[in-house]
């Protein structure tokens, strides 16, 4: 077993400690989100939590973790009366982002179920979770039916596996951690939610700091046991002190002083359900144990709002996540009640690892001479600097103006890619895909997933008679197993091509314009697409946004679009072929889709621009990429640039009244009835 990188070494991230520790001391608390740049350390520190939980009492020989003085009545294994006890290390178990759903769940031999009537079932990652930790790194990439699964375990505790009428049963319960990348995308709200704590992190701007980062570092992959010896004495400390805290948790009381601020404080910040409250006091409990008392304070209630509710106040993907600080200090203050007294028996801050810390609420383990290996977060760093506004693209010319605020974003009609697809699951375009509607059945190519009973039937059913069969079961064989083929949805990559000229500016049609295209990224953002983002103006056109999965970072570049110059529309759509033939290069299971917002207008590129673009379009018509041209014309008079376009495109024309929903423009319009339109005018 490699070595891990020993957690009380990790200076710095004092949030995300005290957070990975108040869920040792209470695995109720619900588990922890870590959100952060890359190279921040994420990963080091969760996996360092797993050497400092306690060990685990299960049933000898039970392959799901069952508890000896409580066994479950339903385990697989069981029944478990009057077996004996073993004692094991507190697993933390990985999963993997490309993980199968029987890799996640288990594995049920439906061969052997059928002919013989037995459930032989091989269990999965959430069996091998239960009692532990359950790891997801970049959990913000994580198929949607992979999440669906953790959901449902999350919120039963149990997983259940079924196919074709055969049924297991098991429990899983298990501490959720997952890290991730806000720049890769962002998380289902439904699973965000699931979270009990989440905390940000940062790498350190101290040059000193980081210098100890490296060295620590260096010294740890040089010699991985030596360095583990060194900080031995404080591990065993702090699981001492874990287990104390474990211990206390019972005779800590939750008064109703407490229990009003942690309702206050929920209700002054609209957090949606109820769960943010029971979160937060479980935390605030646990963090009282952490240090040593049996009463929950004002302080706790505070920390445990810092690390609980950030996440739960995302109204939209656009939003980032955060707390006003201010605002909570007045909710506590307003609904301040008596503190509760302290036992004069009782040590209020017990000597040893983690006297003090920030929070108040509750201690960090001690950090030894200078900063840790992985600094982040520390409290008296400067902030990091934001984001610097995407460079305006060269050549903008004369009469630039500046970025105006986009309009109140909408619903957007459906827009989906004709055919049928067999890219990653999403929620968009047809494909072929692992869950969805059965239309057909093949035979299996490996590893049985999904039987089709009625074709598997079909096919075992000619020959019972040449088998010999006598009783009532049905002899199946391996060539008469059938694997269903099912339909579901796959998402996109949805490239826009934002025309930013000059005329897109007039008469204040900049603004529609910028909340149209936030609505579709919001849909892109539903229905799991990945987003890029290109601008045209002046001379030339630029990639403001890579193809990405973070659809809020195509947010903010929108935001800080300004506008100005000619119209270099050849430009804006060269440049989108050239992105989209690197991505199928990239990915070639991921159908694209193009959205060009524009008038119409070319007035740049040669002598004669308006043809230019006409031959611009004709590529993308040639290579069969579906397209939809925003036509952003306004006014009495038309000159239906926008149309002309779509038909050299190949693709649809939609105004921005017809992209709405709700909109009675006109019937309900996709790239596919429009690619048949298209065609029979042809």
């Amino acid at each position: 077993m490699s070595t891990r990188f020993p957690f009380t070494a990790v200076v710095g991230m004092d949030d995300l400690r005290l957070a990975l520790l108040l869920n040792a001391v209470s695995p109720a608390v619900g588990g922890v989100l870590v959100r952060g740049e890359k190279g921040t350390a994420k990963s080091t520190a969760v996996r360092a939590l797993a050497d400092l939980l306690p060990v685990v009492p299960v049933v000898a020989g039970c392959r799901f973790s069952c508890d000896p003085v409580s066994p479950d009545p339903g385990c697989p294994d069981g029944p478990h009366d009057g077996a004996p006890g073993a004692e094991r290390a507190a697993r933390m178990v990985e999963l993997p982002v490309g993980a199968s759903e029987d890799r996640l769940v288990g594995a049920l031999d439906i061969e052997k179920a059928l002919a013989e009537g037995v459930k032989a079932f091989e269990p999965g990652l959430l069996a091998a979770a239960h009692r532990g930790i359950l790891y997801v790194d970049e959990v913000n990439l994580l198929s949607d039916h992979l999440i669906d699964h953790l959901l449902d375990a999350a919120a039963m505790g149990a997983s259940h596996v079924e196919r074709e009428g055969v049924s297991v049963r098991h429990a899983a319960r298990f501490l959720l951690v997952g890290t991730m990348n806000p720049e890769e995308g962002e998380l289902r709200p439904q699973l965000l939610d699931r979270f009990g704590l989440t905390v940000e992190v940062a790498a350190s701007r101290v040059p000193e700091q980081r210098v100890e980062v490296v060295r620590r570092r260096l010294a740890f992959e040089d010699d991985p046991a030596a360095f583990a010896a060194r900080w031995a004495g404080e591990e065993a400390d702090l699981r001492e002190r874990i287990i104390a805290a474990r211990d206390l948790l019972p005779k800590v009381v939750l008064g109703d002083a407490a229990l009003l601020q942690i309702a206050a404080t929920c209700a002054a910040f609209e957090v949606d359900g109820m769960r943010a409250d029971i979160v937060m006091a479980r935390a605030a409990t646990a963090l009282a144990a952490w240090a040593g008392r049996t009463g929950v304070t004002s302080e706790d209630v505070r920390q445990a709002a810092l690390l609980a509710l950030p996440h739960r106040r995302r109204r939209n993907p656009f939003d980032a996540p955060g707390l006003d600080e201010d605002k909570l200090d007045e909710t506590l203050e307003q609904f301040k009640g008596e503190e509760p007294q302290t036992d004069p028996d009782e040590d209020p801050e017990p000597d040893g690892p983690g006297d003090g810390g920030p929070g108040g609420g509750g201690g960090i383990p001690p950090q030894g001479e200078g900063p840790g290996p992985e600094t982040d977060g520390v409290p008296d760093e400067a902030p990091a600097p934001a984001e610097a506004p995407a460079p305006a693209p060269r050549g903008s010319g004369a009469g630039e103006r500046a970025a105006v605020q986009a309009a109140e974003p909408f619903r957007t009609k459906m827009l989906s890619v004709p055919g049928l697809g067999e890219g990653a699951a999403g929620r968009r375009s047809r494909a072929r895909t692992e869950h969805g509607r059965t239309t057909g059945a093949t035979r299996p190519r490996g590893a049985l997933t999904k039987l089709h009973l009625a074709a598997t039937v079909q096919a075992a059913a000619p020959h019972q008679r040449a088998r010999g069969r006598t009783g009532p079961g049905l002899v199946v064989r391996r060539d008469d197993l059938r694997q269903a083929t099912r339909e579901g949805r796959e998402g996109n990559l949805v490239l826009f091509a934002v025309d930013a000229s000059g005329s897109m500016a007039a008469r204040q049609r900049m603004s529609a314009v910028k909340g149209a295209v936030l609505s579709l990224l919001l849909d892109a953002y539903q229905r799991r697409d990945k987003v890029g983002l290109i601008t045209f103006r002046g001379r030339t056109a630029d990639l403001a946004l890579p193809p990405t999965s973070s659809v809020d970072a195509a947010a903010s570049r929108l935001e800080t679009l300004p506008t100005g110059g000619r119209t270099p529309l050849s430009a804006g759509l060269l440049k989108a072929h050239d992105v989209l033939r690197i991505e199928r290069l990239r990915d070639p299971s991921r159908r694209p889709l193009l959205v060009v917002v524009t008038d119409g207008r070319a007035t740049s590129g040669g002598a004669d621009p308006v043809a230019l673009a006409a031959r611009a379009a004709r590529l993308h018509a040639a290579e069969g990429t579906a397209s939809v041209v925003v036509d952003c014309e306004t006014g009495p008079v038309r000159l239906g640039l926008a149309g002309s376009l779509a038909r050299e495109l190949g693709g649809t024309a939609v105004t921005l009244d017809e992209l709405r929903a709700d909109s009675i423009a006109g019937l309900v319009r996709d790239v596919q009835a429009a690619d048949q339109t298209t065609r029979r005018a042809a």
